[in-house]
């Protein structure tokens, strides 16, 4: 498929998906509560219904009758019909996969490995948030390198695009001002001109929840102003600035609240700019879990042998049932030996339960030697 027959069929498909909120200016709606709209972060039709009334109403200069105003043109404009399961699948035409830089995982991610080639297809989509969660040295930030550098490969059904970071971990003290040559290794692997990857990734060091917050916000922007320029969003990690601002159990609901409130505004980005959302998560020792396992360790060595054998991980992914819910596609990576790590579908809705072994290597994630 040549280049201009992929850019056309992914406009006709992200025809569904995304509509200009400029259009409404047609329907009645005045320029100025457009641009008043804007400044809040809905930049399409779209946008306007997965909105609530109130969260319209929020907005400076937007009152009750506009927001009814509003709603009545979008959804003149997006329709308040059924599609068919094989009419909403023709319309997702225009979702893509990046690859991981790893087949072994790019194929547990989605790729499919024919019984005469080996060529596979999968790897991180589109329109999803992809979720990675492990303990420290597990490789969730060498998999971000390393997709920040492949996102911007052109693939048989993908033109290749830019990335944005948003650091609450400061990419181990900020990859674009310190470790630039990560990047320029990644780069020369792939056989990308150095210079070239590190311009298409666009950084931005986030010091709080509520920064994270904006931050999202102000991207939507970017991705509005450059459609079908960025292809990828990395937050790495999304729940470290919530870990540390909200302390105990008397703030988790506030933390869990907020939480929701932006994972809800990812899942707008995905779906309205067709990105891809991936972010990384650290891990929690749970104390009930821990207590219970030196319990069981005290009695014999037979009960030491079963709880070996049968009892749950203590150490469990941050965020809850909320973010749990909120992630399309959850894998949990581990250590293996040496340079090795193992990751696996942990929760997905079309993925089988599967495991893969990669490797990190200097030009980043790739699959490990035999």
């Amino acid at each position: 498929m040549s280049r201009e027959q992929c850019e056309s069929e992914e406009e006709e498909a992200e025809e569904f998906f995304f509509q200009d909120i400029e259009i409404l200016q047609e329907h009645g709606i005045n320029s100025a509560d457009i641009q008043k709209i804007k400044k809040a972060g809905i930049y399409t039709v779209g946008g306007v219904l997965t909105n609530t009334k109130k969260q319209l109403c929020n907005i400076k200069g937007i009152s009750e009758a506009k927001v009814d105003k509003l709603k009545e043109a979008a959804t003149k404009l997006c329709g308040n019909g059924f599609l068919t399961a094989l009419e909403y699948g023709e319309k997702r035409r225009s979702v893509f996969k990046i690859s991981t830089g790893s087949k072994e995982l790019d194929t547990i991610l989605g790729g499919n490995r024919s019984l005469t080639t080996t060529v596979i297809s999968g790897g991180i989509e589109s329109m999803a948030i992809t979720e990675f969660f492990g303990e420290f040295r597990t490789g969730k930030t060498q998999i971000m390198h390393t997709i920040c550098a492949s996102c911007q490969i052109p693939r048989d059904d993908y033109e290749g695009g830019k990335a944005l970071v948003l650091d609450t971990e400061y990419f181990r003290l900020n990859f674009l001002n310190s470790r630039p040559d990560r990047l320029r290794a990644i780069a020369n692997r792939f056989e990308l001109d150095e210079d070239e990857v590190l311009t298409n990734v666009a950084y931005r060091r986030v010091y709080n929840s509520e920064h994270l917050a904006s931050s999202i916000i102000e991207a939507a922007g970017e991705f509005y102003e450059e459609r079908r320029i960025y292809k990828l969003l990395i937050i790495d990690s999304l729940t470290h600035p919530f870990r540390t601002d909200y302390c105990g159990r008397g703030e988790l609901a506030d933390r869990q609240q907020k939480l929701g409130q932006v994972l809800s505004r990812l899942q707008k980005v995905a779906e309205e700019f067709n990105m891809a959302i991936v972010i990384t998560n650290q891990m929690v020792s749970d104390p009930g879990e821990c207590k219970e396992k030196v319990m069981f360790t005290i009695v014999t060595k037979f009960t030491i042998y079963l709880n070996n054998s049968f009892q749950a991980d203590p150490k469990k992914p941050i965020g809850g049932h909320v973010l749990a819910h909120a992630s399309t596609n959850r894998i949990s990576l581990r250590k293996g030996r040496g340079e090795t790590r193992i990751a696996k579908i942990y929760d997905s809705p079309d993925r089988a339960e599967s495991e893969a072994m990669f490797a990190i290597t200097e030009g980043g994630i790739s699959d490990a030697k035999e």
